[in-house]
């Protein structure tokens, strides 16, 4: 009974989706070709036109590309398939019918939970502005990304800002490493002309959106350390930069985003990146006399740290702890043990240097 079920499934799904199977192949390959048809570019500058600041001027001197609608295929029910087949031999009897209908419905449910559980929840892409820079000599387009991950639907996304020059550097560093991937993978190309019009940046628009999405559901391409660093290294740069500057409150607002592009990217388990950032977010905090929100970060670095061998950043961590859980009132003795080991092993000089000299020195590559 179960045999036969699954053969008419498959004469079902055989018969009743021959244009989606058509498309389904063509979509995930991406094909190479990154033009969005005229009615598409028309309707996606239409759906954009609150949020992207455009010009007409029709000038040179900027690369970017255009795009291409890679819709996935559709997963199609099962359920209401299960009934009807084109090799019905005999009419069943109703405790066939009854079984077969069981059955239907164990494989309907196991392919939804199997939908929801074994794929993975992947991040989306929407740019939410694209501004013309004028940088004499130079004049680009730079676009502002919102990334969302699968958290609750009042989270707050990270932004990003970048050029096409950003995501060509990208495109070609990926595919350098990683040809097999990448040859499936589309990337709008250069133009000469006609860089700055509403069409052209909609058009880009759309493709970055889906270029970022064709590599983040790719594993292999997922975790590489280039798609790393084009997300996260120019905010820590920034950030760390503000902060040696002395604008803590705008550096602040940096290192927040940046660590929740790390967390929604799934970097946590590299902690020198993310130690970084908390080391960032905790030296704001405590130049804004924000000793709580200071003290929270160090708590949360130590908790990456764990019990792994000293990290350069494990004793500014304690002794910052330390001083933060003494001015709040706050018990510190497991902070002070662990410091006192490190110092009495001469893994640490006494007192240890603070989070925020550290920030400093840090060389970002």
């Amino acid at each position: 009974m179960a045999s036969r079920l699954l053969l008419r499934l498959r004469h079902a799904l055989a018969s009743e989706g021959p244009a989606e199977a058509a498309a389904g192949p063509e979509a995930e390959q991406f094909p190479e070709s990154s033009e969005l048809e005229d009615d598409d570019a028309e309707g996606l500058s239409s759906r954009l036109s609150g949020t992207l600041s455009f010009t007409s001027a029709e000038d040179d001197e900027d690369e970017d590309e255009e795009d291409d609608e890679a819709a996935g295929p559709s997963p199609l029910p099962l359920g209401d398939r299960a009934s009807g087949g084109e090799d019905a031999e005999q009419s069943p009897s109703p405790d066939g019918q009854r079984s077969s209908q069981l059955l239907a419905r164990q494989l309907q449910d196991f392919w939804k939970k199997s939908r929801n559980t074994l794929v993975p929840q992947r991040l989306l892409f929407e740019v939410t502005s694209a501004n013309v820079v004028k940088d004499p000599p130079s004049k680009y387009v730079l676009y502002t990304l919102a990334v969302m991950g699968p958290g609750p639907p009042d989270h707050q996304p990270a932004h990003i800002s970048r050029r096409y020059s950003d995501f060509e550097r990208l495109h070609r560093n990926l595919q350098r490493q990683f040809r097999g991937p990448m040859a499936a993978i589309s990337f709008p190309r250069k133009r000469l002309r006609r860089n700055f019009t509403a069409e052209t940046i909609a058009r880009r628009s759309r493709a970055f959106e889906q270029f970022l999405s064709h590599l983040q559901a790719v594993p292999e391409l997922r975790q590489a350390p280039d798609l790393q660093d084009f997300f996260v290294l120019p905010e820590l740069r920034r950030a760390q930069s503000l902060t040696c500057t002395g604008l803590y409150r705008e550096a602040l607002a940096l290192w927040a985003n940046a660590w929740q592009l790390q967390t929604q990217l799934g970097t946590l388990s590299s902690p020198d990146r993310p130690l970084l950032t908390l080391a960032g977010l905790a030296v704001c905090h405590q130049e804004l006399e924000d000793p709580g929100e200071a003290r929270a970060c160090c708590e949360r670095a130590l908790q990456l740290l764990g019990d792994k061998s000293p990290h350069p950043l494990l004793a500014p961590f304690l002794e910052a702890h330390v001083r933060l859980s003494w001015r709040l009132g706050l018990d510190k003795r497991q902070s002070e043990a662990r410091l006192q080991v490190l110092q009495e092993a001469g893994l640490t000089p006494t007192p240890p240097p603070s989070l925020k000299e550290l920030l400093i020195k840090e060389v970002l590559d």
